[in-house]
């Protein structure tokens, strides 16, 4: 759907036109999963596929909500609505955004919002992000707050974590809000510090092929928590903030004072994480993305042995693209189901596809969507 169509369903839906229209993009995590809540390094880039948010102020301090793909009328929210634990499913995202830019002091008032997407949801490309830096630069543009686009991400992940009930860490919000096109954000999670490293696959004559599995198994469910946790408690056992400040040269005599193999495990694959997150970095760096391949392939087999989130249809995606010629696969995004990226050479792209697809097919698994991942910029007005 184009910034003008969103427009005209704003204006369908409320009557009146709307003050402007933004939208804010899904991301691809290249390297780096599950270091983010341990205060290490990522290196997302964000998608074409958007949240595009129309929005108009409100005097009442009202949140009016309407969905493009729901057929009912707009859902307000007011009072005790806007406060954590009284909204649930979707417009808890929306909802959170202007509850959290109150809490952090910022003078937000009301709106009437229009929100459609093409971000696929459940896919492991941050859709939530999507829709929280959306409304985030939405609520910014109408209230005149001019608030830095990494104070924008941290407000949409303290919606997230406070409002919504999810403990994510920040990469999510941080890629929407602040990528560049043609480039990946190598992303310090401690302190914040961000580089844009330039990655053109497409310029170097490869794909980045996202395979997206189209399941989320209920293994999934608390999942995320229980290894948070469990990362929390080898960085206690360690005597460190967080694992980020394990060197991966002391990775092994770290392992050794851990009697708890499953903490082992998850602490083994954090700072292993770490380590292939700037490996990948001074691969572009030096104009070497080919050699990117067999690190995200490392990235999968320590995501599916160590830290346990992956699952069959996944480990069948990234097994079989590497078998038809791809120079390195793995999941993407939380686990359980959600996406895989493949980097292939242009030539191979197809093979590759067909390949996964039929494989698919041979084990009973819904067909996958499979599309070439373009980095594009992040959050932006677009009318």
């Amino acid at each position: 759907m184009t910034a003008d169509a969103t427009a005209a369903a704003f204006t369908r839906a409320y009557g009146h036109a709307p003050d402007g229209v933004w939208a804010a993009p899904g991301r691809v995590n290249l390297i780096g999963e599950y270091t983010d809540v341990n205060e290490g390094f990522v290196l997302p880039f964000a998608l074409p596929h958007a949240v595009r948010v129309a929005a108009a102020p409100r005097a009442d301090g009202r949140l009016r909500l309407h969905f493009g793909d729901d057929p009912a009328g707009p859902t307000e929210l007011s009072g005790v609505d806007l406060t954590p634990g009284h909204t649930k499913g979707r417009p808890a995202y929306p909802a959170g955004v202007l509850w959290a830019l109150r809490e952090s002091g910022h003078t937000a008032g009301g709106a009437d919002l229009h929100l459609d997407s093409d971000v696929p949801p459940g896919a492991g490309l941050s859709s939530s992000a999507a829709v929280e830096c959306a409304v985030a630069l939405a609520l910014d543009a109408l209230y005149g707050l001019d608030l830095p686009r990494p104070e924008l991400a941290r407000i949409c992940r303290l919606a997230e974590n406070a409002f919504v009930g999810v403990p994510c860490g920040i990469m999510d919000q941080t890629a929407s809000a602040c990528c560049l096109a043609g480039h990946a954000l190598h992303l310090d999670t401690r302190d914040l510090t961000s580089r844009h490293i330039p990655f053109d696959p497409e310029g170097a004559g490869l794909r980045l092929l996202v395979v997206e599995t189209r399941v989320k198994h209920s293994l999934a469910d608390g999942a995320y928590a229980a290894r948070r946790a469990g990362c929390e408690a080898g960085a206690r056992a360690l005597g460190v903030r967080a694992l980020r400040d394990i060197p991966h040269e002391e990775l092994d005599s770290a392992l050794g004072r851990l009697p708890d193999p499953g903490v082992r495990a998850l602490v083994r694959h954090v700072v292993t994480e770490n380590a292939r997150v700037r490996e990948v970095v001074g691969h572009l760096e030096a104009g070497r993305p080919r050699a990117v391949g067999p690190v995200l392939t490392a990235g999968h087999a320590s995501l599916r042995d160590d830290f346990a989130v992956s699952c069959p249809e996944l480990d069948l995606a990234v097994a079989v693209a590497n078998e038809a010629g791809a120079l390195g696969a793995r999941m993407t995004g939380a686990g359980f189901g959600g996406s895989a990226v493949v980097l292939a050479e242009a030539g191979d792209a197809a093979a590759v596809t067909r390949a996964v697809r039929d494989s698919f097919a041979a084990a009973g698994h819904r067909e996958p969507a499979v599309f070439a991942a373009v980095p594009a910029d992040g959050a932006r007005r677009v009318a």
